[in-house]
């Protein structure tokens, strides 16, 4: 599937599926400031929009720059909120204030309001409300994953296998870490992405024990590990993969290192299905890593979930009380890193079946180029 026949998605709907929470939250209506959400329950991507959600209606705010783009994507999606343009904050305050006057209990979002908002919220925007902070009602809802959001991970995967297999064989030619970094974005981009899911991780050699290094000038040498960590936006949704690869034979202790992290990963995503634990997923993989006696050298989780944010619920790792549903999006990625040796990284994006998951980064895991 290509980026032009990606299939449409509901946004429509969502919003009724998030009143239905508010029972349980108890809230009349609820205040949406985080932009994720707000695309999410809108489809609008400005940088600026807040939106009221009440029982029945919906109220959209933003400012003189996405005055025609909110009509337009509001329109598209079929969303019948009521669209308001604010150029000042005190204009969007008298909107949401009227739009809110009847609400008893007004519910924020605890993770995207921040001090100052909500004490601006309580003396002046919303004065006669009692606010109530709601934890993650549209992050639940965005947890599982419909067939068309799907689609559009998958496509986001897809561009990034198919940069990485042109990129690859470039390593032999000694480019810097930045280098390739730079190679894998315009690629993707050619391809159709619209940008980056995150900032790309090229880390060759000793800067692979750094699980998060940045992209150096570093020159990339022949018989050393790079740890790849990559992924891209297609229609807002995002991608994540790593691989680590080798120009020539690094030496045994990190063909180890590689058969390890492999197979910890394969074990892991074994256990991924509908209904298992996050926490044994985690478990699957840290044991194959503690039995090769790496155990401290597994510094960080296995994995978290993968949509509209590169990093959403839910969190895979040894502390994580989640449990996985069919259609979440989550990632499987293990790590082995050795300072002074480098490090060794394998990750997929996976969706979780009924049964087990299909895998959505499909690029080969072959490890040496």
């Amino acid at each position: 599937m290509t980026v032009t026949q990606l299939p449409l998605m509901d946004v429509a709907g969502r919003a009724g599926r998030l009143r239905d929470r508010f029972g349980s939250a108890t809230i009349d209506a609820l205040l949406v400031t985080r932009l994720p959400n707000v695309r999410y329950l809108t489809g609008f991507t400005g940088s600026a929009a807040i939106v009221l959600v009440g029982p029945h209606d919906m109220v959209f705010v933003t400012d003189g720059r996405y005055a025609e783009q909110a009509v337009d994507q509001l329109g598209a999606a079929d969303v019948p909120a009521r669209i308001e343009v604010r150029t000042s904050q005190a204009g969007q305050r008298d909107v949401m204030r009227d739009a809110a006057v009847a609400y008893r209990r007004l519910g924020l979002e605890a993770h995207g309001v921040t001090w100052a908002q909500q004490r601006a919220f309580a003396a002046d925007w919303f004065a006669g409300a009692e606010l109530v902070a709601t934890e993650h009602l549209v992050e639940d809802l965005r947890r599982v994953k419909d067939p068309a959001e799907v689609a559009r991970i998958q496509a986001a995967c897809a561009i990034a296998d198919d940069a990485l297999g042109v990129v690859a064989p470039r390593l032999a030619g000694r480019p810097t870490e930045r280098d390739v970094a730079l190679w894998l974005e315009l690629e993707m981009r050619d391809r159709g992405a619209t940008g980056t899911s995150f900032d790309t991780i090229v880390a060759s050699g000793p800067n692979g024990a750094k699980p998060h290094a940045r992209p150096s000038s570093r020159p990339i040498e022949t018989r050393e590990p790079v740890v790849i960590d990559f992924g891209c936006l297609v229609d807002g949704y995002c991608s994540d993969m790593t691989r680590t690869l080798s120009v020539g034979d690094p030496g045994p202790e990190v063909r180890r290192m590689f058969d390890v992290v492999r197979d910890a990963q394969q074990s892991g995503r074994r256990v991924v299905k509908a209904s298992a634990d996050c926490a044994a997923v985690d478990k699957a993989c840290r044991d194959v890593i503690e039995a090769a006696g790496w155990g401290d050298a597994f510094v960080h989780g296995t994995g978290h979930g993968v949509g509209l944010e590169i990093h959403e619920a839910p969190r895979v790792a040894a502390t994580a009380r989640d449990t996985l549903a069919s259609g979440y999006v989550v990632t499987v990625e293990p790590g082995v890193y050795l300072r002074g040796t480098g490090g060794v990284r394998i990750e997929d994006t996976v969706v979780v079946t009924d049964d087990g998951a299909e895998v959505l980064t499909r690029f080969p895991k072959d490890f040496l180029l």
